[in-house]
């Protein structure tokens, strides 16, 4: 018998970033959970978005797929209007769409500052208010906010990613304060080194680096797979997790247990 707590059926939620990676698997693990899917991600990911919607159609679930570039706040607020138009409502939004750079702190420029931040937290901020804002008159809203482990630890070479990822941990606390009074919980996820399209291709090491680098730092010894982090958003996302809020869920293999 499934266990109905856990259950999205009727719900409407938003992936951002979903075309690939982390944001395609969770859309799909919504799906799986009950919950019609709205795909997201930047103009020349469609093909990719478009893909994960019909996988997600041929469940039996509503999907679409939207241009949705999380640096532009007018495109956001548009995205999001269309996206409760064309589904009736907006229950669950994942913020899931982000950038890393490795790069030796001296070597950050402006720019890359700038794009780390503007995709990372801007992004996010700006995504969680134009959702709340269809939220509030319902009464009900999930907001889950991929953070990372290194929303808790600090990590060489990854000054602006860090120091966004610190930022979405302590804008989720924030959030959840202020949007709880409507019936909106806002959580994050902070996963580990997880298996993806964009962690390989932003990862120059050598392959005996990365190995020496888990060996020291990640207990489970292998990176994670995004499909280790589906359980974590279809709970938060859940009737189960009502009175979970402003809470970091790290699903990151041990990494910041040692």
């Amino acid at each position: 018998m499934n266990y109905t707590g856990l259950s999205l059926e009727g719900k409407v939620a938003l992936v951002t970033g979903s075309a690939r990676g982390i944001g395609k698997t969770l859309a799909i693990g919504l799906a799986k959970a009950g919950a019609d899917v709205a795909i997201s991600d930047l103009e020349e990911h469609l093909n990719g978005a478009q893909s994960v919607e019909s996988n997600i159609q041929d469940m039996g679930q509503r999907s679409a797929s939207y241009a949705l570039d999380v640096q532009d706040v007018a495109q956001i607020q548009e995205a999001i209007n269309t996206i409760v138009k064309d589904f009736g409502r907006l229950d669950i939004l994942v913020n899931n769409a982000g950038i890393r750079q490795r790069q030796a702190a001296l070597d950050v420029t402006e720019e890359n500052w700038d794009a780390v931040m503007s995709t990372n937290l801007k992004g996010t901020f700006f995504c969680a208010q134009a959702a709340a804002k269809h939220m509030i008159p319902q009464r009900f809203g999930r907001i889950i906010n991929i953070a990372s482990q290194f929303s808790l630890v600090g990590a060489k070479n990854r000054a602006a990613y860090c120091s966004s990822k610190g930022g979405v941990a302590s804008l989720t606390q924030v959030l959840a304060l202020e949007w709880i009074q409507h019936g909106i919980t806002v959580n994050a996820i902070g996963p580990g080194p997880t298996e993806t399209p964009g962690l390989l291709q932003a990862d120059t090491r050598t392959q005996e680096e990365l190995a020496r680098d888990l060996s020291e730092n990640m207990p489970l010894g292998r990176r994670m797979n995004a499909e280790e982090l589906v359980g974590a958003a279809v709970y938060l996302a859940s009737p189960s997790a009502s009175a979970t809020n402003g809470h970091l869920l790290v699903v990151d293999g041990g990494w910041t247990s040692r």
